[in-house]
């Protein structure tokens, strides 16, 4: 019983460590040295940006006065400064998007140097429904600060180096596309200052093709490391992109840099200045101060290279390796642990007929992501919301960890000292061989075991497999301590997988405790696991800090006009009380809780159209619209759109949204190829925020515990355009 506690505690230690013993920095005021990046002062300076904390989205009237007070701040740090206003499309591939708008982006060279420059970039707009304090204000003063200190020390780099503060990266890396088009031939270096969450660590999440050196650089530079060659590997996966994307496809190389802890308010009216950690601001500054102080100085053909495969320890360590080493070190890592096990006497049969122990971990990872869909579940079920642990997540986390203790608790009984080696190092070959960026995670641990085991083939086992236990836990329970900030406990997979994995390492230990004594810890774990999951049910899902995004929309169509709510697991009943809105969400324009708004209030858009064979031009008028968007079926098989003189291609195989975010866009031709020789009927949508008369009551019986988020209450009046045949 002792040993099966105490297997435990040490895990939830070591898990405690990674959340809250990691090695950062510690915010500086406003009397730290000059040379120094303060958290304080650029605090200040966010706080002048941003004035009255409103909602700036790219094209509005209160994103041009973040640019005057930018440009001011500029002006008192001695640093000139130039806008750069033009139309600017992206295409977005993944999610069938060309997006458009009329953008303004500051450029303000830093320093004088040789060659190409290290770009330092953040974006100025925000989502319409919020003031963007985090996202991406805090990247913005982050510039600032980190110019007034690079000014302090001298400018001595050998590069120039130029702040770049972009327009309409949250309409679509606007900004970015449209200064990657006019001057990459001029930038040698990119670094990017992002947010997706107001607390935390600020990761690198993200690097260019080729990265080894520049990790190197990053190793060296940087006192404190949050980082590693995984996060590169799950963003790919993930509905989100930056300012760095049409940098890397313009094929510039950079680092990419955000903290993402509390996701609950990002892009929300909560996204605030005083909702900002101030620890956070001060790990960006210092990642931004020191990769461009370090970058200015460096030879960038020297930092072309093989990859790397990195994680960082209790951020502290930043072990790396060349990709080209992964592959032979999981092999020998695997062989040596092989080799430990035949000279074993004990362990040799464990090897030649493994039956029940080689099982073993494979079944403690599938409890342990079945425990995951069982609690969670069970939580959901009791509170009636998909994602019951938003605002209260510590009660679901325990479950969680209970859960997945219990499942190593059962997996112990038929397990053996070898096999959870034989599994990780096997996984570090599979993965070195696939996906080289998730190695170390298996590797690193390996290579810790792999000598411990030969080391005691003639005794002192049990030390070993401490040692080699401690290495497991701590690559992998760090991981789970950072897995929650991605999506919260919503994607419970990534927390009961990294913890099983962690768990693996103990199995051995765990597996030496009697049968009764696991039986009865077993069932114990169990039932807590069990408890706790059903008190996660019994808490709000939602709360003024964390609330339920929840945004309501007035559509015009065919005369006709209608509220639309989004389509939540529960519509409060206090909107339920003000209109009648449907049982279940419809499909109108987008889909949601719908419930009639009387007569049409709005200006309905107009688009006369002509055809010349496979090119269509869409003349489009829609006085006072924030934005348009036209929906292209797949049927039309958009082949490109030219918008403002910006010709893109489309994205290929699915129906594509061309969308104009600007004002502007009001008045706006569109040129479209179509490999389509039939007629075509396209959704022309006006946009404007907010909602008309009528819209108040619904705003105001709006719960304490909702909020807007991304583009907030919208009004769109959607019309059919019909494309005839050439």
């Amino acid at each position: 019983m002792v040993r099966i506690w105490l297997c435990g505690l040490i895990a939830i230690g070591v898990w405690w460590l990674s959340l809250h013993a990691r090695a950062q920095p510690e915010p500086l005021g406003m009397d730290a040295p000059a040379i120094q990046f303060s958290a304080a002062r650029a605090d200040a300076t966010l706080g002048r940006l941003l004035d009255g904390q409103h909602p700036h989205p790219v094209g509005s009237a209160e994103d041009r006065a973040v640019h005057a007070r930018l440009l001011k701040e500029l002006q008192s740090l001695g640093i000139a400064a130039r806008t750069q206003t033009q139309m600017s499309c992206f295409t977005e591939p993944r999610w069938g998007a060309v997006e458009c708008g009329t953008i303004t982006n500051i450029v303000a060279p830093l320093s004088p140097g040789e060659g190409k420059s290290v770009l330092l970039m953040a974006h100025m707009d925000s989502v319409a429904a919020g003031p963007g304090a985090a996202d991406d204000g805090s990247g913005v003063a982050t510039i600032l600060e980190t110019a007034r200190a690079l000014k302090a020390r001298g400018l001595s780099g050998n590069h120039p180096v130029t702040l770049l503060f972009t327009d309409g990266e949250e309409a679509g890396m606007l900004g970015a596309a449209a200064y990657a088009r006019n001057a990459r031939a001029g930038i040698g270096m990119v670094v990017n200052m992002e947010a997706r969450g107001n607390q935390g660590s600020s990761l690198l999440f993200q690097t260019s093709p080729g990265n080894g050196r520049l990790i190197d650089l990053y190793a060296r530079s940087l006192p404190h490391y949050a980082a590693s060659s995984l996060y590169g590997e799950i963003y790919k996966y993930l509905p989100n992109d930056t300012d760095l994307s049409p940098m890397l496809q313009a094929g510039l190389p950079g680092l990419n840099f955000a903290f993402v802890g509390d996701v609950a308010q990002y892009h929300t009216a909560l996204d605030r200045r005083e909702n900002l950690a101030p620890a956070s601001l001060q790990s960006h500054g210092e990642n931004a101060l020191e990769s461009v102080d370090a970058l200015s100085h460096a030879d960038f053909s020297a930092l072309k290279g093989e990859d790397a495969i990195y994680l960082d320890i209790m951020g502290r360590w930043l072990p790396r390796l060349r990709v080209s080493l992964a592959l032979p070190l999981s092999l020998a890592a695997l062989l040596a642990i092989v080799l430990a096990g035949l000279l074993t006497r004990r362990e040799r049969r464990e090897i030649l007929r493994p039956y029940t122990s080689f099982l073993m971990p494979p079944l403690l990872l599938a409890l342990a992501v079945g425990m995951g869909f069982v609690l969670h579940g069970l939580a959901a079920w009791i509170s009636g919301n998909a994602d019951p642990s938003f605002a209260h997540p510590v009660w679901l986390r325990l479950s969680l960890a209970f859960g997945v203790f219990a499942a190593a608790l059962l997996a112990a009984r038929g397990a053996g000292p070898i096999a959870g080696w034989l599994w990780l190092s096997g996984l570090a070959v599979a993965c070195a061989w696939k996906a080289p960026g998730v190695t170390p995670y298996f590797l690193y641990p390996a290579l810790v075991a792999a000598p411990l085991l030969l080391a005691t083939i003639r005794g002192g086992r049990t030390v070993a497999l401490w040692g080699a236990a401690a290495a497991g836990l701590v690559v992998w329970l760090g991981l789970t301590a950072r897995a929650e900030d991605i999506m919260g406990l919503k994607l419970h997979e990534l927390f009961t997988v990294s913890a099983g994995f962690g768990l693996v390492a103990l199995l051995p230990l765990l597996a030496r405790a009697r049968g009764g004594a696991l039986a009865l810890c077993f069932a114990a774990s169990l039932l807590l696991a069990v408890a706790l999951a059903v008190t996660a049910g019994l808490q709000p899902a939602f709360s003024a800090a964390a609330p339920q995004r929840l945004n309501i929309l007035y559509v015009q169509q065919d005369g006709r006009a209608w509220w639309l709510a989004d389509p939540v697991a529960r519509l409060p009943d206090s909107l339920r009380a003000v209109a009648n809105f449907s049982a279940q969400p419809q499909k109108l324009v987008d889909t949601g809780y719908v419930a009639p708004a009387g007569d049409a209030r709005l200006a309905v858009p107009a688009a006369s159209v002509s055809r010349e064979g496979d090119v269509v031009t869409l003349d489009v008028e829609a006085p006072g619209a924030d934005g348009i968007e036209v929906r292209v079926p797949q049927a039309a098989a958009l082949q490109s759109v030219s918008l403002g003189g910006v010709l893109s291609q489309a994205p290929r195989g699915k129906p594509v949204s061309i969308t104009c975010v600007t004002p502007d866009c009001g008045k706006a031709q569109l040129v479209l190829s179509l490999a389509t020789p039939g007629p075509v009927s396209l959704e022309l949508l006006a946009l404007r925020r907010g909602l008309p008369p009528g819209g108040a009551k619904l705003q105001k019986a709006r719960p304490g515990w909702t909020v807007t988020s991304q583009e907030g209450d919208v009004s769109l009046s959607a019309i059919q355009i019909e494309i005839p045949a050439p």
